[in-house]
């Protein structure tokens, strides 16, 4: 067989094993306001009838990363324990005025820009330590953003199994056919986490790429 033969034999064993694991550690990423949260209290209620954590229409509420262990998910006959890391929205710029102009005052907003920008190298960090990233997007925003194309060539760069989420199809202006051909070498799934349609493909599709 020779040094590379054996080489390549034990490199494809050793990745089979990896993602036949029945347990994964799981980061959900996106932008601010995409539905991190809302989807991971989705995915936390559905299998344990708890919840993530409290969710807000102001930018950057999440601004450390949860996690949740051993969430398990039944799908297709089998089932995929996973630790869920919910981390804060990635942003290329975070400004305290914005904090401002929902009413808080200026010590609060630099505290709140402060924990935001910190929250953003966590969630970096967190990626040395996952199996797989959900990567959530808003099915009503422009999918070309600086954040996402970023995102995504980190995960490649990294070899990490990817699932795009397009999310909140539940309202009439979402179209998630416009990230599915932004970034046609990842499956993508369209769901509201909101009201949980499609949900159930949602986790059909956990259990595909990451059990």
């Amino acid at each position: 067989m020779g040094v590379i033969g054996s080489f390549k034999k034990n490199f494809s064993s050793f990745l089979k094993k990896l993602f036949n694991k029945k347990n994964a550690r799981i980061g959900i990423y996106g932008p601010p306001n995409a539905g991190k949260t809302t989807l991971a209290n989705r995915i936390v209620r559905d299998w344990t009838g708890d919840a993530m954590g409290s969710v807000s229409h102001i930018a950057h509420e999440t601004r450390r990363a949860r996690r949740r262990e051993g969430v398990t998910i039944q799908s297709n006959g089998g089932s995929i324990s996973l630790d869920i890391i919910d981390t804060p929205g990635l942003a290329t710029k975070i400004d305290f005025h914005e904090f401002m102009e929902q009413g808080m005052n200026e010590a609060e907003s630099k505290r709140r820009a402060k924990e935001a920008t910190e929250g953003v190298i966590e969630a970096v960090k967190w990626l040395e330590n996952l199996d797989g990233v959900i990567l959530v997007m808003d099915a009503t925003e422009d999918p070309y953003t600086q954040v996402n194309v970023t995102v995504i060539g980190n995960m490649e760069a990294r070899n990490l199994p990817l699932l795009i989420v397009a999310n909140k199809i539940d309202l009439p202006e979402s179209s998630p056919t416009t990230i599915r051909e932004a970034f046609p070498q990842h499956p993508m799934v369209a769901i509201s986490a909101l009201e949980g349609k499609n949900i159930d493909t949602f986790y059909d599709e956990i259990a595909k790429r990451f059990g």
